[in-house]
């Protein structure tokens, strides 16, 4: 009988080196890759891992300032702290398990003690540069993906102490990046907030907090949409915020762990949930629902750790259970933290006790007044499940033992037999699912939670999502509005924006939540194909393609069914386009909808227009 089975030799045994190895597994380091549309693509986690590495030094006491500059897509971090020892400055960027940070007793409760980091940027870069300054010496090595290719002799200087890191990511690994002013914005304000006194200098614009973790709650709630002013608690290694929205219905939180932002939560964020709840009972004497406490909660919690334990490279959930050096437990601290200091804000400040109380009442009144039509409502749900043509679901949610890949996933939601038909044709469905409207969505502007349960649509959409509970169970990383670039199209993003700013503007200000660029147009001739997103991309097209005697071919796509199934694989794979929605924060979601869903004259509509990217042009031959 032959024998089918490959060969098992030496040589099959391959031994990376460790720039090879991050080349091949940048996944297993910096999470996703992306394009830089999402907060957590790559890009942005190489920028982190190195200002992380300054914001350290900050928190050592050595250096206030941290000077950040982008120019096209080469970043700049320079930071005022002691400075790489100049003899080992080729080996902290390139060398695994060597860093200053093993030794706990310089970095005691710092993020990046895994050592991985910077080497991670420098593999991953096209360019990538060091220089420190010592005392009253320098150094610099330049890379290219992890290579040395040119690296200096130690030479006097009188600049300032500290470190100097350029990068620029490689194309090879992120094909079509660009870097976002808005993501870059959140990771720098993040900073500042859990480092009160460091200034960020970032193209010359200053960030700056004197306040913590109350000015980060400020800049995500404005005033009028607080129930109560925000009580913002401190202690040695512990610091919190919170307090009610008035405009949102599930409850938000931003959890932090020695400076890094846990957008998964974990032990610490579990912990005071737990404990405001407990506190909230314990002051009233009443046992209050959980939900109906920490209903419309916004609160922040930051800690600081000795060695975290995160589930990941990424660091975006904390998995330890200590505190370390004899401390209680993460649990045990937060929860006797939170239950003292609350409890003792609570006592002094009875008109906040008072504001709280009715909001758990009235919390506890819409519960009860929802409870039978929920329960119709997801029974109904349940049984749709079964046949469900309007949710067509990837492999990632349909098997338990890929469900560690949600983050991976998205859902496109879009409107219409042909153009769902098109994406699901198209899409890869192993992380992509897709969501079919029945025609227009219900204007849910003003409108209460009961809608929610009792709109068929928005009830599946919503199951679809696991959101009723809030975000902690979101099935999908991505939800991605897909639909037509013309009025009815524009009407339905308009429609879907307001269901989720209404009910669940949570998903939008964690950047959950984009729009589908299609193409516009598409230019062809017999030997080349290009796709237009405008006018002025079809203008070089054409310009490209004329050459000789050649007339192309220009195609103008009114709708995402006239695009066939194998073109649509090009606009929602590797090269997708994808539009963030991004709140503006000095704005309250009450004045966005208003502005958007409430009577709208010429001009508001014109401005609608323009925002949503819609060709003029494609509106008024619509309207004709």
């Amino acid at each position: 009988m032959k024998n089918n089975q490959t060969n098992y030799t030496e040589e099959h045994i391959k031994s990376l080196d460790w720039r090879e190895h991050i080349r091949m597994r940048p996944g297993m380091y910096i999470g996703k890759l992306g394009d830089g549309s999402a907060p957590d693509d790559g890009i942005y986690i190489l920028t982190k891992e190195v200002i992380d590495n300054s914001v350290d030094e900050f928190v050592m006491k050595a250096g206030k300032r941290i000077n950040i500059h982008l120019d096209g897509n080469k970043m700049s971090v320079r930071d005022f702290g002691r400075g790489i020892p100049l003899g080992k400055l080729v080996d902290v960027v390139s060398k695994m398990n060597t860093g200053g940070k093993y030794d706990s007793r310089a970095f005691k409760k710092t993020v990046g003690l895994n050592g991985v980091g910077t080497k991670a940027v420098n593999a991953l870069s096209e360019y990538f540069k060091v220089q420190a300054w010592r005392d009253g010496k320098t150094k610099y090595a330049i890379f290219k993906r992890g290579k040395l290719v040119e690296e200096s002799e130690i030479i006097p200087s009188d600049e300032k102490t500290g470190t100097l890191v350029e990068f620029i990511p490689d194309p090879e690994i992120f094909p079509h990046y660009h870097f976002r002013t808005e993501h870059l914005e959140k990771l720098f304000k993040n900073y500042i907030y859990l480092n009160p006194g460091l200034s960020i200098y970032f193209n010359g614009v200053r960030y700056f907090s004197d306040n913590g973790l109350k000015d980060l709650l400020s800049e995500k709630i404005p005033e009028k949409d607080r129930l109560y002013p925000i009580i913002h608690l401190k202690g040695e290694d512990i610091e919190v915020a919170l307090t009610h929205s008035r405009t949102q219905y599930s409850e938000v939180y931003y959890s932090f762990v020695n400076g890094q932002y846990t957008s998964q939560g974990g032990t610490h964020q579990s912990a005071f949930r737990e404990a405001i709840v407990r506190t909230i009972r314990d002051f009233f004497g009443k046992n209050y629902d959980a939900s109906d406490i920490r209903k419309s909660i916004v609160g922040a919690i930051s800690i600081k750790v000795i060695e975290p334990v995160f589930e990941s490279q990424t660091k975006t959930k904390l998995g330890s259970t200590e505190m370390g050096d004899g401390l209680p437990t993460v649990r045990t601290y937060v929860n006797e933290f939170v239950k003292r200091e609350l409890d003792n804000y609570l006592h002094k400040h009875s008109e906040t006790a008072e504001a709280i109380q009715q909001k758990i009442i009235e919390a506890e009144k819409e519960r009860k007044e929802l409870a039978g039509i929920r329960k119709i409502a997801r029974e109904r749900a349940k049984k749709v499940k079964l046949h469900n043509k309007k949710l067509r679901d990837c492999r990632v949610h349909l098997n338990d033992m890929k469900k560690e890949r949600r983050l991976e996933s998205s859902l496109f939601i879009t409107e219409g037999d042909s153009a769902s038909g098109s994406i699901t044709k198209a899409r890869d469905v192993e992380t992509q699912a897709v969501f079919s409207l029945r025609g227009k969505p219900l204007n849910s502007y003003g409108m209460s939670k009961k809608i929610v349960y009792e709109n068929e649509e928005f009830n599946l959409l919503q199951a679809a999502l696991n959101i009723e509970e809030g975000l902690e169970n979101l099935r999908y990383n991505q939800i991605i509005i897909a639909t037509d670039a013309d009025v009815d199209g524009m009407h339905i993003r308009l429609l879907l924006l307001t269901f989720f700013l209404q009910f669940f503007p949570e998903l939008v200000r964690n950047g959950h939540l984009y729009i589908l660029e299609t193409p516009l147009f598409r230019v062809r001739n017999k030997q080349k194909t290009i796709y237009c997103y405008s006018e002025e991309e079809k203008q070089k097209a054409v310009e490209e393609l004329s050459k000789g005697n050649q007339k192309p071919e220009i195609t103008r796509f009114k709708g995402l069914g006239e695009i066939s199934p194998d073109e649509f694989k090009h606009f929602i794979g590797k090269d997708i386009r994808l539009e963030p929605v991004v709140l503006d924060n000095e704005k309250s979601i009450e004045e966005i909808l208003a502005f958007y869903m409430g009577k709208n004259t010429p001009d508001r509509q014109r401005f609608i227009i323009d925002n949503l990217k819609v060709e003029l042009d494609l509106v008024e031959e619509a309207m004709n």
